[in-house]
């Protein structure tokens, strides 16, 4: 006997004409999106930018859901892809001299979090990250803050564990090098 999934029992809504279904579907995976994208671009309105491309996509592409790995797999794929696609085309403006960066600073009041010690070491650990090479960035926030095995990160990214493995010992050498030193 089949294991009923909620979540695909969702989809199957969407697909036949249930829109409330998509809204359930994003109300359920939202903020796992945007805490992706937020710890892989950096900053808020990178990551709102990338949340937004994502469920756009989405909703496009329900349709095609295959039903052979779980939603959140086939939205963390999304995600991901997307957020190296937003990544690869702010390092080709910032090639090309076109750098919004100044008129993206935040407000104390945007914050989304509210306490100050951890704002500073978020934000410090985001700095960091953000100097590690993409893919190790990737492959780090998988493992230490979406809990992932390196099978999981496998289906998602399409890539070997080994590679996988290689790129998050990378990450850490990288990591404790760029924490031992005072910039």
């Amino acid at each position: 006997m089949a294991v009923p999934n909620p979540d695909f029992d969702l989809i199957k809504r969407f697909n036949a004409g249930d829109e409330a279904a998509f809204n359930d579907i994003v109300k359920r995976y939202q903020k796992k999106i945007y805490w992706h994208a937020r710890r892989m671009t950096g900053n808020h309105l990178d990551a709102d930018e990338v949340t937004q491309e994502v469920l756009i996509a989405m909703y496009d592409n329900l349709k095609k859901f295959r039903f052979q790995s779980s939603l959140y797999t086939w939205i963390y794929r999304i995600t991901s892809t997307r957020t190296l696609n937003f990544l690869n085309r702010n390092n080709v403006k910032k090639l090309l001299g076109y750098d919004e960066s100044n008129a993206r600073e935040l407000s104390s009041q945007e914050d989304i979090i509210e306490n100050y010690e951890q704002r500073e070491k978020f934000a410090e650990l985001e700095q960091k990250l953000q100097k590690l090479p993409a893919k190790q960035r990737e492959v780090f926030i998988m493992r230490n803050f979406d809990d992932m095995s390196y099978k999981e990160i496998s289906e998602i990214t399409g890539r070997s564990e080994g590679g996988l493995k290689a790129n998050y010992f990378h990450a850490i050498n990288k990591l404790t090098e760029l924490m031992g030193k005072n910039e």
